[in-house]
């Protein structure tokens, strides 16, 4: 079976290389099937503390594969929903509950489900010549892989309506002056500065990091008060962590921290 997807694990990051790239990285059933696998060992593996997603070749991913699916005018109508709900749903939740940072390296095209994927992640570096395109207006479809729900949280309501509605492209300048994106890099140094950042959260108080991350999300839905009770576990959580023990202790002693990542 081709390896559709490529797993490294190094210094703490998992690197996983959407690897189509004759096909843009589009996704196909065994594609997604192969990224929930590589998921699973991220969830599993203590030693993972950062995950980086990024494409291989010119594109990080033009979403789904059409010629997956059937669009043949003369025969049944296929089921969306059913690809939404087995493999996009599942991908979009996994990521947002991973205790672990997770960085999109976006490079090329990042049209459709690739798009809305990449900005549904914690932080995103994009190399200037990126384009992000929501294609799917221009196929009659919404955005899936959480694009309803995120567009509207990193870009406002009338830019995601505008980006959703009408489709065209938006360049990573227009990304980053909008609040959309992390950073903006010159190509040739997306891969470099994707994995320094990646490397140096890995270092980090990384089950710190997983709550800082899990609280952000909270916040979107939580009214003030439970935002505060949850502040106020989490805190209470982080406060006995070895790392919060680990950084004063190097803090008062000056000297660098060394971080295990572990919550107890």
């Amino acid at each position: 079976m081709d390896a559709f997807i490529l797993c490294a694990v190094e210094q703490g990051v998992m690197t996983l290389t959407l690897n189509r790239p004759d096909r843009l990285n589009s996704f196909n059933d065994v594609m997604h099937q192969q990224l929930a696998e590589c998921l699973k060992q991220a969830e599993r593996d203590d030693s993972v503390r950062c995950l980086l997603i990024t494409g291989a070749g010119r594109g990080f991913c033009a979403g789904q594969d059409l010629n997956d699916r059937n669009v043949d005018p003369l025969g049944n109508a296929p089921d969306l929903g059913m690809s939404v709900e087995n493999f996009y749903n599942p991908l979009v939740r996994r990521l947002a509950a991973l205790p672990k940072p997770v960085i999109a390296a976006v490079n090329g095209v990042a049209a459709g489900a690739g798009a809305t994927l990449a900005l549904g992640c914690d932080m995103v570096i994009a190399a200037r010549s990126v384009s992000f395109i929501m294609a799917f207006s221009k196929l009659g479809l919404i955005p899936d892989c959480g694009g309803t729900w995120f567009l509207p949280r990193v870009a406002g309501r009338a830019r995601a309506l505008g980006l959703a509605l009408m489709g065209d492209k938006l360049s990573a300048e227009q990304a980053l002056q909008w609040g959309m994106i992390w950073q903006v890099v010159d190509d040739e140094q997306l891969a470099d500065t994707a994995l320094t950042l990646a490397r140096h959260l890995a270092a980090q108080p990384t089950y710190g990091l997983g709550l800082i991350k899990q609280a952000m999300l909270a916040a979107e839905t939580n009214t003030l008060d439970e935002q505060l009770t949850l502040e106020r576990d989490y805190q209470r959580l982080a406060g006995r962590s070895p790392d919060y023990r680990e950084g004063v202790s190097a803090f008062l002693a000056k000297r660098p921290p060394q971080f295990s990542g572990k919550s107890s």
